[in-house]
């Protein structure tokens, strides 16, 4: 643990000039206030700096606008993109006029879900591990206005480009489907990846991997080492802001829509998660797949609110256009040790049970991880609160069930307005502990419905003039 006399240390021992304080808003962007060093004290870390919060998307009237951000002394590092030294650290919101933590904050709705776990006693730690996949562009261009509407997205890897004059073109273009994962040079991205990692370990992640990933145009993926629910979200977040920068410095840009290239595999965060008491794991046991009892109604509490859980998980319009067949996306919700069709996948992990885990497939990093990850603990916990049996795993291969046996199998919802009318219908199990407020449920849909679902629908898409403009 980094108590505030350490990062006070820190600045006088690193020169630092200049304090960044991040801070995420309510659908998942950091923001940020950049203060000179003198600025911070002890009382930083309890009090808090105050800003404006009437800007931020889903937080305060004007009228009630004075807030305060509280430095956590744990998540300060060194900016590796400032030119002068500056250290990050990242903050959660209270109310100054009260003292209270702000409901509306979702690095604070994570820590009530944290306690919510210690204070039923199921267990006293639980731990995240998100694998979010993205594209590296060359080019990308939208526009939407009274009299047009287009998106336009390239990559040297593009396999789109297999034709282009490049003066000269090297022809090493991943096939569609095909991007996982030859060498260079087919891969291009190898030396930038790299970068990338080794810039999140100086920033205080534990890294562990990086490749490229399925899709051609340029889909990746880093990965780092499992956290405790808050530090893995830090950390994510952290994940991020790297790798943007990094691609920002190449000339190259970077996104985490679930969906940007048509025809091929799209971008999700499949989450790995446990729970552990006194150091000891609890998804461990002689059950299915070596999972426990306890495991298995964890599985069992995400797949009965995953309609709900998915307005959270996979927050954007954009998410479902991801969650369709065909892509090894997991549009079934089911469990199974090797469908990776099936919604819960149950990885090996040999003999080990502190690697005993299960792995939501579903989430997407458009997601807010810290509202994401709390939502999931919460729906695990009421299945073994409630001892909800996820019936059976669909170990078949989906592609050769019957259209009797396919029809048995739930699925994710086909669109965000639906999975917004799914929480609307079923969030007793996010408000009932105390985790979320019905303020706060009430405000994400309201602000889903009239901010994405309903421009949405208003606006011509282009493919409906291929469709229709003849008729």
């Amino acid at each position: 643990m980094t108590t505030p006399q350490d990062v006070l240390k820190m600045i006088r021992d690193n020169n630092i000039q200049m304090i960044d304080l991040k801070f995420i808003d309510t659908p998942g962007i950091w923001q940020h206030l950049t203060v000179f060093h003198n600025q911070i004290d002890e009382s930083s870390f309890t009090d808090g700096v105050p800003f404006d919060g009437s800007s931020i998307r889903g937080w305060k009237a004007i009228n009630e606008s004075d807030m305060s951000m509280v430095l956590d002394p744990n998540t300060a590092w060194i900016d590796p993109f400032m030119k002068e030294p500056t250290l990050s650290i990242i903050c959660s919101i209270k109310e100054p006029r009260t003292g209270e933590w702000y409901s509306r904050c979702p690095r604070v709705i994570a820590q009530k879900a944290v306690d919510y776990l210690v204070s039923s006693g199921l267990g006293d730690t639980a731990f995240f591990g998100p694998e979010a996949e993205f594209f590296i562009f060359d080019d990308v261009r939208f526009d939407q206005n009274s009299h047009e509407g287009y998106y336009y997205v390239d990559s040297v890897e593009g396999r789109w480009n297999s034709g282009k004059q490049e003066g000269p073109n090297l022809g090493y273009k991943p096939r569609y489907k095909e991007g996982y994962f030859p060498v260079p040079p087919t891969d291009t991205f190898q030396d930038i990846r790299t970068e990338m990692l080794l810039t999140m370990a100086k920033c205080g992640v534990p890294i562990e991997k990086q490749h490229h990933e399925v899709a051609t145009g340029g889909q990746c993926e880093l990965g780092f080492r499992f956290g405790k629910l808050i530090e893995a979200a830090d950390w994510l977040m952290t994940y991020k802001y790297v790798i943007k920068n990094v691609a920002n410095k190449y000339g190259k840009t970077v996104t985490f829509m679930p969906k940007p290239v048509f025809q091929d595999n799209g971008s999700g965060m499949h989450t790995h998660q446990s729970i552990w008491k006194d150091g000891q794991p609890l998804f461990a046991g002689d059950k299915y797949a070596g999972l426990s009892e306890m495991a298995l109604h964890y599985i069992g509490g995400i797949l009965k609110h995953a309609p709900a859980l998915l307005a959270i998980t996979n927050p954007t319009t954009n998410s479902y256009k991801r969650l369709v067949p065909g892509y090894e996306a997991p549009v079934n919700l089911a469990y199974s040790q090797g469908n990776r069709s099936a919604s819960i996948r149950i990885p090996l992990s040999g003999t080990n049970p502190k690697a005993k885990r299960l792995e939501f497939r579903c989430p997407d990093a458009t997601s807010n991880p810290y509202l994401a990850f709390a939502a999931m603990l919460c729906a695990g916990l009421d299945g073994i609160k409630n001892k909800i049996d996820p019936g059976e795993p669909l170990d078949k291969n989906i592609y050769e069930l019957s259209p009797e046996e396919l029809a048995k199998v739930p699925s994710t919802p086909g669109s965000l307005e639906l999975a917004l009318e799914a929480l609307e219908k079923d969030h007793a199990f996010l408000t009932e502990p105390g985790v979320f407020t019905e303020d706060f449920i009430e405000t994400w849909i309201s602000y889903k419905l009239d901010n994405e679902v309903n421009p949405m629908r208003l606006r011509p898409h282009p493919y409906e003039f291929a469709l229709y403009y003849d008729c």
